[in-house]
């Protein structure tokens, strides 16, 4: 998150009207909900954990064990049954 000068981005009608509830203060406005992105789709890390999560699901389908997934992907047997019995 950046800082923006006001006076810079905003019409001074508009600043007029926000120094009636604010003056000197630090105020954030929230993206609105359509430009939201979801977690880890920008880096890149959402993707990779899909991937992982159906390798596992693959892996558990074809008799391997939650034993042996944990000690492959360093996960506790509870993290992969959520993984493994999700619907997506």
């Amino acid at each position: 998150m950046r800082y923006v000068k006001a006076t810079t981005v905003l019409p001074e009608d508009l600043l007029l009207e926000i120094q009636k509830y604010l003056q000197g203060e630090t105020i954030y406005i929230p993206k609105q909900k359509k430009s939201h992105k979801k977690w880890g789709t920008v880096s890149g890390e959402r993707k990779k954990l899909d991937t992982r999560n159906l390798s596992i699901k693959s892996s558990f389908n074809n008799g391997k064990t939650f034993e042996q997934l944990s000690k492959e992907y360093f996960l506790s047997i509870e993290s992969l049954k959520k993984i493994v019995y999700t619907k997506k």
